[in-house]
């Protein structure tokens, strides 16, 4: 009987088994040889696809852009629909990155050539213009809503504590008394810091939104 044949080597394989690696053990596990090595295929081959490792990444991360919802941002074009988008999208945007933190690196870097993260900055860019915004706050929209996206992925703020209630001495940390239980209500701040950060966030928009339509003034309740 014949045996089975591999499946072709290709740049969705390449690109998966990338970034399993680096959900895993980080970028600098990325090489030729342990990717050759989990695809079964020698190193060379790999450079039939890609012509560096950093290729690779860059890949890996457009790929985990290519999985942020941007539905949100179709047919905007009224005063409250802007806020209501960016709302959405963040939270698209930063689940996305939640289950890949490892890759946010390169992501932070900026789109470059990639696809996905250049649909990504067209669909606010173009979402924001349509809305009303001036070209030039428009992208500084951008930039913001990213920095604070990419900077909530990192890493977990209550992870960033000891669950040991001895570490935190009140003689030198009067005010962390409560720290140690942090790590085991993370998901409860994290998601909670995030939110707060993005209706502040929000709400100062609205508030340049309005000084700049003074006839149709946005509601904060958009979101």
């Amino acid at each position: 009987m014949a045996r089975p044949r591999k499946p072709l080597l290709s740049r969705d394989r390449i690109v998966e088994a990338a970034g399993e690696l680096v959900d895993a053990e980080g970028l600098e596990a990325v090489s030729t040889r342990r990717l050759a090595a989990a695809l079964g295929v020698s190193g060379p081959s790999l450079y039939n696809h890609f012509r560096t490792k950093d290729a690779i990444l860059e890949a890996v991360a457009d790929a985990v852009s290519a999985r942020v919802d941007l539905s949100m941002f179709d047919g905007v074009d009224g005063h409250s629909d802007w806020r209501a988008a960016l709302h959405a999208w963040a939270h698209s945007y930063r689940a996305a990155l939640a289950d890949h933190p490892n890759i946010v690196p390169v992501l932070a870097r900026g789109p470059g050539r990639r696809p996905a993260g250049l649909r990504l900055a067209d669909a606010v860019f173009g979402a924001m213009t349509a809305a009303g915004w001036p070209p030039a706050h428009a992208t500084r929209i951008g930039a913001l809503m990213r920095y604070f996206i990419l900077g909530s992925a990192v890493a977990s703020f209550a992870r960033g504590f000891v669950d040991d209630e001895t570490a935190y001495d009140p003689a030198d940390y009067p005010h962390l008394g409560q720290a140690h239980l942090l790590a085991e209500r993370q998901h409860e701040v994290d998601e909670g810091a995030f939110e707060t950060g993005l209706t502040a966030l929000l709400d100062g928009l609205t508030l340049q939104w309005n000084s700049l339509h003074p006839a149709r003034p946005s509601s904060p309740a958009g979101d």
